[in-house]
């Protein structure tokens, strides 16, 4: 962990929201930052139970939910929808939108209005883009505007095609020493965090005793300030190749496919559903009920209405 010196912030965190000041609160403990992936309220509130300081709600979710091989096709109106649903179900932990491709690229100005979509319409506290380079203007925008961001270097999957596929980055010392710089630049656009993606551990080191900002790290090692996994990864609910930096903490799809399994063997053996699963109707109704259909004459409540009943 690193040792450079800190910005004091206030250290007792508001009712309710984590402050985002109490991330370098955290940093001065010592104390790491856990963050997850989050895509629906349900996963959403189990990860604010489960004691996450950060949500991210990630692109990942265009190949762990939406089915695609990459990131890419992740859309602006896919992420507001999973931001919405996320935001319902975490009170506590800071929610960071993903800004997915295309969303922040063609120009400073689209990037700060899709920005502010995701924290006005979809209840974001902060959002994450990838990359440095032109990206700096963009973050330095959007900061401009008010919303949080988080930055992101190393395995940028939105442009993985041009670091060579989907590969730790930081490898070289040439390459390591751009890495660097690419944090501090970020840094210095005003992102609040910076994650670290599969970049060798004596790297991501540097990096973090280099920034005043908090780095997550995901394959960076443990000298991060914090990390970061993604929730189909850790629950082992994703069937792609994980990367080696995963660990899975669960096998939560084997577990998934023997329960639908012996459920589809239960109906087709008529073993569901049993009495105390269904709903029962007084004797009086029923009666009324059959002799209607019975005899094709009307509803029961016709049925009964002639019989004088109410």
């Amino acid at each position: 962990m690193s040792t450079r010196p800190r910005t004091p912030a206030p250290g007792t965190p508001a009712p309710g929201k984590l402050p985002i000041t109490e991330l370098a609160v955290l940093v001065e403990r010592r104390q790491p930052i856990v963050m997850i992936t989050a895509y629906d309220a349900p996963s959403g509130r189990l990860a604010d139970e489960a004691g996450a300081d950060l949500i991210l709600v990630g692109d990942s979710a265009a190949m762990t939910v939406l089915g695609h091989d990459s990131t890419l096709p992740a859309t602006m109106e896919e992420m507001l929808v999973l931001t919405r649903a996320v935001t319902r179900g975490a009170r506590r932990p800071l929610v960071i939108a993903d800004m997915p491709f295309g969303s922040f690229q063609v120009s400073d100005g689209a990037a700060v209005e899709n920005a502010i979509r995701f924290v006005k319409d979809a209840g974001a506290d902060a959002v994450k883009l990838e990359g440095a380079g032109p990206t700096l203007t963009r973050v330095r925008a959007i900061v401009g505007a008010g919303i949080p961001v988080m930055g992101h270097v190393g395995l940028t999957p939105q442009s993985a095609t041009m670091l060579g596929g989907f590969k730790a980055q930081g490898r070289t010392a040439d390459k390591a020493a751009t890495l660097l710089a690419d944090a501090l630049a970020l840094e210095e656009a005003g992102c609040f965090a910076i994650v670290l993606e599969a970049v060798p551990a004596p790297v991501a080191d540097e990096v973090t005793r280099r920034l005043h900002v908090p780095t997550i790290g995901i394959g960076a090692g443990a000298g991060t300030d914090g990390q970061v996994l993604v929730w189909h990864d850790l629950l082992g609910l994703y069937d792609g190749q994980s990367p080696r930096f995963v660990k899975r903490y669960a096998d939560l799809a084997g577990t998934i496919r023997d329960a639908v399994a012996a459920y589809a063997d239960d109906v087709r053996e008529r073993r569901f559903p049993e009495e105390v699963h269904t709903y029962a109707m007084s004797a009086e109704e029923r009666a009324a009920f059959e002799a209607a259909a019975g005899a094709g004459a009307g509803s029961p409540a016709a049925t009964r209405e002639a019989a004088g009943q109410r």
